[in-house]
Order: structure tokens, then sequence, then C-alpha cells
């Protein structure tokens, strides 16, 4: 029988309302939340095709090539999916999604006046191996103004979905890179408690880079327990 799923622990993860960021304000809930008993659909489906994911689909360098490569620098993010107790999480699907190499993305809502990337399409999956592993060829995101405040500019990031075996179990976060500055004047970064936001930083690996292609970083994703990694609201 599938038992219920817990409940956020929301010790490491930003709260649905964090006013610096503006459009929390509008969306968060007012009044406190209803749990609703989860039904034998939300522990077990929807089954999502892990089996239909392509050889190229985890190489965004690659996947959206029209007529030549796509811009930018190349960079190769890689890491593990880990339970509370660091065990591998195996044959979970990871999809990613980011703007291309000047901080557009591929989307009519997105009017930044920057050029788009015929060559990139900027999204990517994968599943996780044996090991927990996922591994991401792609171009490192640009940095974009987003109208939060005066002259808001997010940092540049890759957004990452982990799907599990249900529905329910779909967690969203977004990975950071080593040293940005903007990262200190970001709200949606600082809306998450302080102790938690590292874990949302990628560190650097010269072992993961590939000589004359493309720097590598490490970017682990812990679900539960004390170093879970902070989950979007």
């Amino acid at each position: 029988m599938n038992k219920p799923y817990n409940s956020r622990d929301w010790m490491s993860h930003p709260a649905y309302l964090h006013a610096p960021y503006k459009s929390t304000v509008l969306r968060s809930p007012t009044k406190p939340l209803i749990p609703l008993k989860q039904t034998l659909s939300e522990r077990t489906g929807p089954v999502y095709g892990h089996e239909k994911v392509g050889v190229l689909d985890s190489d965004l360098t690659k996947n959206g090539a029209k007529n030549g490569e796509p811009l930018g620098e190349r960079i190769i993010v890689t890491g593990r999916v880990l339970d509370e107790d660091g065990r591998p999480v195996r044959n979970t699907l990871v999809e990613v999604w980011q703007a291309n190499a000047a901080g557009r993305y591929i989307h009519k809502v997105d009017q930044h006046n920057a050029p788009l990337d015929p060559n990139f399409f900027g999204g990517g999956r994968c599943v996780t191996d044996d090991e927990g592993r996922y591994t991401f060829r792609t171009i490192k995101p640009g940095a974009y103004p987003w109208g939060n405040h005066f002259n808001a500019w997010r940092p540049n990031h890759i957004h990452f979905s982990l799907l599990g075996p249900s529905i329910a179990t779909r967690l969203v976060t977004q990975m950071y890179f080593p040293g940005d500055p903007l990262l200190d004047l970001d709200p949606i970064y600082l809306g998450t408690p302080a102790e938690a936001r590292e874990r949302l930083i990628s560190k650097f690996a010269i072992d993961v880079t590939e000589p004359d292609f493309a720097l590598g970083y490490i970017f682990d994703i812990v679900l539960r327990g004390r170093n879970e990694t902070p989950m979007e609201d």
C-alpha cells in the first residue's frame, strides 16, 4: 500500500510570502492551508515515460542545433540526487530549463531586448543512474532584467525539476554559480533561509571540466534532512 508523502519542512525552504519578491505578495495564501487527503492518483501517477529520454536530451549544446553551434560559454553540470541519509535516488527524471547566453528564454512572454539563439533550445532532461548521478552539457546562462524593482537583474541560474514516482513528489529548484555578484541583490535567492542558501550554489570542479570543450560544475540535490536542497515556493 502506498503511504502518503510527508509535508514540506519549511526550515530549509523559502516562505510563500517574501515581500521583496513582489509577485509572492499577490500569489501567496492569505489563510491557513487546508491539507487534502492524498488519493491513489497522487501517490502512484502519472507515469512520465523515463524510457523515452533520448540520447541528446541531456546535451543542450546539440539538442537545439539547426545550422551551427549555440553561442556562449560551454559548461558541464553534474551531481547526484540523494536522500536524507546520503543514499542515491536512482531512476529519477531530472529536467532543466534556462536562458541562453544573452539572458533570454525561448518564450513569448520573454520580451527582453536580447538576441535569441537559433541553435539553443534551452531545455533538457535525463534520468539518474545507479549512483543517483545526472549530467548535462549546456551553455552558461546570462543574467537578465526582470522588473521586480528598479534595475533588477536575475543572477545566472538554471532551473531544475525532479520528478519522482508521482505528481506529488515533483520538486523544483534553481542552481546558481559561485562568485556571482548579483546573488546579494536577488530577492528570490535572499528569500531562502540564510543557513540554506549556499546549498543552491554549484561548485566549480576542474575534474569535471572537459579539456578544450567546457568548464565543469557540481550541484548535488538532497531531498530530505538537515542538508536538503531548498525548493521553490
